[in-house]
């Protein structure tokens, strides 16, 4: 996804190359597309409308047909769930919510005791949630469905690894470890599904990562794909990548 444009680019997983470009009519590019999520059960793809408040769905299978429906204010990122629905982060209500590819809701879930600024959830194998909050420091947390907080990822200045600086999306892996893309401090944190134990992933790139804000995770491949916000804005493709 290009920010500033409504233009998505679909490359072929294997080979890195460029098969076609998808158009998403009506798009709103101030204020940038924050979320993609692409569904293989509905062949779909979904983007989060930052300026408009809607959620954008293309047919992938040849005719980019695109429907779209309102969502709560201030949209970013998007995850597809188990159950094949979609799941956007809300800045605007401090929210998350869950719908059909149909664009029927199916759950709301407020964070409002919790976060203050979400940027993107994912589903855990126990149906939790995980989610991250865009500040600094920022920290990631894990929430029911009725939106306690089940546990917390915030380490202090003093750890380690020290603050988080806008984290950004997340991918959850098939034994429910997570990765974070910790934006400002241009690096992919691993955590446990505890979140009581975190490393930095070691990944050789010339310059370093600049700024990473989207993640892909292809574990039938062990690629990693890390988009940047920043720099010389790459796309950055990992193999055999030790979490």
């Amino acid at each position: 996804m290009h920010r500033g444009s409504q233009q998505v680019d679909v490359y072929d997983a294997k080979t890195c190359t460029l098969q076609r470009r998808v158009r998403i009519v009506g798009l709103g590019v101030i204020g940038g597309p924050c979320g993609l999520a692409a569904c293989a059960h509905y062949q779909c793809l979904y983007a989060s409308d930052y300026t408009n408040d809607r959620i954008h769905r293309i047919e992938l299978t040849g005719s980019n047909a695109v429907k779209n429906w309102s969502v709560a204010r201030s949209p970013r990122g998007l995850s597809v769930d188990k159950a094949h629905n979609v799941v956007v982060a809300c800045r605007g209500t401090k929210g998350v919510q869950e719908y059909t590819t149909h664009g029927t809701l199916v759950r709301e879930i407020s964070l409002k005791n919790a976060l203050t600024n979400p940027w993107h959830a994912v589903q855990l194998s126990t149906c939790d949630y995980v989610v991250s909050q865009d500040t600094s420091p920022g920290e990631v947390i894990v929430v029911g469905v009725d939106g306690q907080v089940v546990r917390r990822y915030s380490p202090s200045h003093s750890s380690d690894l020290g603050q988080m600086a806008y984290p950004r999306n997340l991918v959850v892996t098939n034994n429910d470890d997570i990765l974070v893309a910790d934006r400002d401090n241009n690096r992919i944190l691993s955590l446990n599904s505890s979140l009581n134990c975190a490393h930095e992933l070691a990944l050789p790139v010339d310059g370093g990562i600049e700024w990473p804000c989207g993640l892909c995770l292809d574990e039938s491949l062990g690629r990693l794909y890390i988009g940047e916000e920043s720099g010389q804005r790459r796309v950055l493709v990992f193999d055999r990548v030790r979490l």
